[in-house]
């Protein structure tokens, strides 16, 4: 794991900037100023902070206003200066992407949550219940899996946005597009972990509880999930990956998070609206696309860390 160190530490930061985006000295991600053409970045040494910060506490859950409160009271009216330009509407680029890294990050977390609570739980019970029900079980797994990724996703959210009006007091469409994502990220886990709890099955400590008498339940929990987690963990580092990219991707087609809320798939359709003959604004295309770059690198790393620390049959082979 010591190559994954490095890696480990600049995803522990992303978090970290992530989590507490309103209490970093950042210009507010949603604050307009028209001046007709995006404005290049600054250098931090040439200029590092203005003056003018203006919270935004109307866009702002509970907990965020609360931070922003407490930032103003240590920073007072300071902001970062733009560092790496601004976008056509006046709206500070660097706030922008780290305020976005959030919707990146609750995607993968509602994934992470949906793969380790329903895959994982559902491939050990279909393995170990076998016969009928596991074919029954498998093949609505396969059924679903069948179906295209995106396409199943923008085809729930279709369904479900024909009934924004009703589902408007009780959930958002941010919320919905997370439910959405983990709703649908797990078939991949339940079907490694079914595999896998077939395998454990027939072990012996396994057949050694049976005789003792242990239920399913007990069998279940104490000697198949215990097991099987790791594998679990290496098929986590494939999984987020590919939810980060199809949530910007959805974004970028405008059928996931909706201004003025900001993602990373928003700021590269954005840049996307800024790159023309004329006059091209490369900031807005390079600073979403290297944030999204060098995380989704660093995910790749550690997962190539985990497998080689975790898989049984490496580490049975050294």
């Amino acid at each position: 794991m010591k190559r994954a160190r490095p890696a480990l530490v600049f995803l522990a930061a992303v978090l970290l900037a992530s989590l507490f985006a309103p209490l970093l000295p950042l210009p507010s991600p949603t604050r307009m100023a028209l001046q007709g053409e995006p404005r290049p970045p600054v250098a931090p040494w040439r200029e590092a902070f203005r003056r003018g910060f203006r919270p935004d506490d109307a866009a702002l859950s509970p907990i965020d206003a609360g931070l922003s409160s407490l930032r103003v009271r240590i920073f007072g009216d300071l902001e970062t200066a733009p560092w790496l330009g601004t976008d056509s509407k006046g709206r500070d680029l660097l706030a922008r992407v780290v305020w976005g890294s959030r919707t990146s990050i609750l995607a993968a977390l509602a994934a992470t949550l949906a793969c380790l609570a329903i895959g994982a739980s559902y491939g050990a019970i279909a393995g170990l219940a076998g016969g009928r029900a596991d074919d029954l079980m498998m093949r609505g797994v396969d059924a679903l899996q069948s179906l295209p990724f995106v396409f199943l996703v923008i085809f729930l959210i279709g369904i479900l946005g024909e009934r924004r009006a009703e589902l408007a007091g009780y959930v958002d469409r941010e919320t919905l597009f997370f439910l959405v994502i983990g709703a649908v990220s797990w078939l991949s886990t339940a079907r490694l972990v079914r595999g896998q709890t077939l395998a454990l099955s027939r072990a012996p400590f396994v057949e050694a509880a049976r005789v003792a008498g242990a239920g399913r339940g007990r069998i279940l929990l104490a000697h198949v999930l215990p097991n099987v987690l790791p594998i679990v963990v290496v098929s986590l580092t494939l999984t987020i990956p590919t939810v980060m990219l199809t949530e910007a991707f959805l974004s970028f087609l405008g059928l996931g998070i909706e201004p003025p809320k900001v993602s990373w798939g928003i700021l590269a359709a954005d840049g996307i609206e800024a790159v023309h003959p004329l006059h091209v604004a490369w900031w807005l295309v390079l600073a979403p696309a290297l944030a999204m770059g060098s995380v989704l690198f660093a995910l790749n790393v550690v997962g190539d860390a985990l497998r080689d620390r975790l898989d049984p049959k490496l580490v049975a082979g050294s």
